[in-house]
């Protein structure tokens, strides 16, 4: 006598399930008569009539894998909510959302909920299967084009480019080539050696970009020894800015931020770089051609301006009261490239984020959805010792007059062509660096220095000594 096997179980795909409650509905048949038609158990149709509600939703969505037969909820419940919301705002920007992108943002919603997990290839193939998501056909985002007309009583700066309706304030970004005469002194006209600064932050000021300095020297001496990590901003050897390479890296940082971002670009740079391909995170959107609006706004670049101007102030009266008898412009002479980077740096962080976001809302290239901060005094650095406001408000602008590129003193003196290795300046040691930490201190404690000082003083001293064990 044969032993009768076990009844095959059979699971109703999600589709099926709703034929059942409609069944159940719309005629008087029993749940027993359902279950011997699908060929299912009485209480399978139980549990489904019991879940009713939640079917219902699952298939209303529109997201649900209706012909998936068990769903097990993920161990990351909140996750992949959070995803599958994330991902539906990017399709309805039109996106271009892949695979990468998908595990990337997993990952940042984790470590924004203080969950320890790790996305994988095979947990985000079971996600898709859940939420039935599948990437089909590329989406590119389509040409910006200019703003449109503005109603009757406002002006064309208060209306936004459409295309940048498509992007949140913190991914909308601006910039501005600055021109930069890197050691001139109150009282000169607009020449003297001069760089080139990229400046770029984003219309809530919460993210500036590195700095990037172009100027004339190939190889400045004074970045003999210097590691290029550890530069404070990015130096090309070119008056120009080199946008190819600028823009591939922007992409690539914005790539793996899983981001997509707008750069807004002046009407007289978009025909330069409209034959520029390959950037797939970063959209370039250009102004209107009528409007005069800098893509970084004035406001902004001045002060950056305004607290380089104070900081060099700063190191050439220092460097004169340590040599007696020497003029301001002899010891600007002295300022070199890599001294103008690390002052080139400190001045952009300077420039408060606030004061970011309010010359934005001015000139109408952000929402305005908070308050505007209309003092511009309290932007800008202190008015130096020894000049008024007039004069240094003319030092702060003194690229206004026609400027005379040069190119730096310490590459082209007389004296030291044909001049080899001999030449450079030894590198300090490790000793030579303890050594300097112990003169600062001593300095420190015969000229009455704060405790707040002291305590930034420990912090250098700590990664001096760190960085002398490695």
């Amino acid at each position: 006598m044969e032993l009768s096997s076990k009844k095959k179980l059979h699971a109703l795909s999600l589709a099926e399930k709703i034929q059942v409650l409609e069944l159940l509905d719309e005629s008087k048949m029993s749940q027993s008569e359902v279950a011997r038609r699908f060929q299912v158990s009485q209480p399978q149709i139980s549990r489904i009539c019991k879940n009713k509600e939640k079917l219902l939703a699952d298939w209303c969505s529109g997201t649900a894998n209706r012909e998936r037969k068990r769903k097990r909820e993920s161990k990351y419940s909140s996750i992949d909510e959070a995803l599958l919301c994330w991902y539906h705002i990017a399709r309805a920007k039109a996106w271009d959302v892949t695979g990468p992108m998908l595990l990337h943002k997993a990952k940042e919603l984790a470590d924004i909920m203080g969950q320890d997990f790790v996305p994988s290839i095979g947990w985000l193939v079971r996600w898709k299967r859940r939420n039935n998501v599948g990437f089909g056909a590329r989406h590119v985002l389509t040409p910006p084009f200019p703003p449109e007309p503005p109603p009757s009583g406002l002006t064309s700066q208060t209306q936004l480019p459409l295309s940048l309706k498509d992007f949140s304030p913190e991914d909308v970004f601006g910039y501005a080539e600055v021109p930069l005469l890197y050691r001139a002194v109150p009282g000169t006209v607009g020449t003297g050696d001069q760089v080139q600064v990229l400046l770029c932050a984003n219309t809530r000021g919460t993210e500036k970009r590195r700095v990037l300095v172009s100027g004339l020297q190939a190889a400045p001496r004074c970045f003999f020894g210097v590691s290029s990590e550890a530069l404070p901003a990015s130096y090309h050897p070119d008056l120009g800015i080199p946008w190819s390479e600028w823009l591939a890296q922007f992409d690539r940082d914005m790539g793996r931020q899983g981001r997509q971002v707008a750069l807004l670009l002046a009407a007289q740079v978009a025909g330069k770089l409209a034959g520029l391909s390959g950037l797939c995170h970063v959209r370039l959107l250009p102004l209107s051609t009528a409007s005069t609006t800098r893509s970084l706004p004035n406001s902004v670049v001045r002060a950056f301006k305004a607290h380089y101007r104070h900081r060099l102030l700063g190191k050439l009266t220092a460097g004169q009261s340590e040599r007696a008898g020497t003029s301001l412009a002899e010891a600007g002479a002295g300022i070199t490239v890599l001294d103008t980077l690390h002052m080139v740096a400190a001045a952009w962080a300077k420039v408060a984020p606030q004061s970011i976001v309010s010359s934005f809302i001015q000139e109408g290239l952000a929402p305005s959805k908070m308050p505007l901060s209309l003092d511009k005094a309290s932007e800008l650095p202190p008015v130096p010792c020894g000049l008024s406001l007039e004069e240094f408000s003319r030092f702060v602008d003194l690229e206004g007059e026609e400027p005379i590129p040069g190119v730096c003193k310490e590459e082209v003196d007389t004296k030291d062509e044909g001049a080899g290795e001999d030449s450079f300046e030894p590198l300090p040691t490790k000793a030579d660096a303890l050594q300097a930490l112990g003169t600062l201190r001593r300095w420190f404690e015969c000229n009455g220095t704060s405790p707040e000082l002291f305590e930034k003083f420990y912090a250098c001293e700590e990664e001096v000594e760190r960085l002398c064990c490695l």
